[in-house]
């Protein structure tokens, strides 16, 4: 079987990761920083091979993916499977405020994340995000062999999926981080994954030093 390569990214600042809110499913635009952001990972992918693009249908992360694949002349497909965590009661919340409403099922979302279910209509659990997004690149994997696939997503899906990939438990969860476009590359072939970068900022150079992540 030939190896399909992958092109994770997370999509560029927005306003509510500016102001440290939840944002989960909420459609957020891109600051203006955020397309900076996008453009210099643009920049820094421009003459890798890439053959197709899919990306989460938030506009944040379909943005993104358009700067991204604009010098290659590819669409952007977007798939529900990729969507940011469904965080219920908490999106559109300070950090601060779920922390005053929600002390302890934050602090457990920070410390064991397995098992907590977002409080509300809608809320989900970081493994129905890894299943579901696992679905996603289960299937562009056997349908892009040999190819390499670009896609744009957000925190929570990156870090649930690049635990799967390595073969480690949700719990690791924390311990990986997702910078705002920040570029993820890993294999597959034969059933097997292989990750090769993770987390890499270099496009953005001194103009990322600096950025907090506050929000999801």
């Amino acid at each position: 079987m030939s190896i399909t390569r992958f092109i994770l990214v997370r999509h560029g600042e927005t306003t509510w990761n500016k102001e440290g809110r939840y944002q989960g499913q909420i459609d957020t635009p891109l600051t203006a920083f955020g397309r900076e952001q996008g453009q210099k990972a643009a920049q820094a992918l421009k003459d890798v091979p890439i053959d197709v693009c899919y990306a989460s249908p938030l506009s944040r992360a379909v943005d993104t993916a358009m700067m991204c694949v604009a010098a290659h002349g590819l669409p952007v497909n977007t798939d529900s499977r990729l969507l940011e965590i469904h965080h219920g009661e908490w999106e559109g919340l300070l950090s601060d405020e779920v922390g005053k409403t929600y002390p302890e099922l934050l602090a457990l979302w920070k410390s064991t994340v397995v098992g907590v279910t977002m409080p509300g209509p809608g809320g989900e659990d970081i493994t129905a995000v890894r299943d579901r997004s696992m679905a996603a690149f289960r299937e562009m994997a056997e349908k892009h062999q040999g190819q390499t696939v670009l896609v744009v997503a957000h925190d929570a899906v990156n870090k649930a999926v690049l635990c799967d990939i390595l073969d480690i438990d949700l719990s690791h969860f924390w311990q990986i981080k997702q910078d705002n476009t920040c570029i993820n590359v890993f294999e597959y072939q034969d059933g097997k994954w292989r990750l090769v970068l993770m987390n890499s900022t270099t496009h953005m150079g001194f103009l990322y030093s600096g950025i907090e992540q506050k929000g999801l």
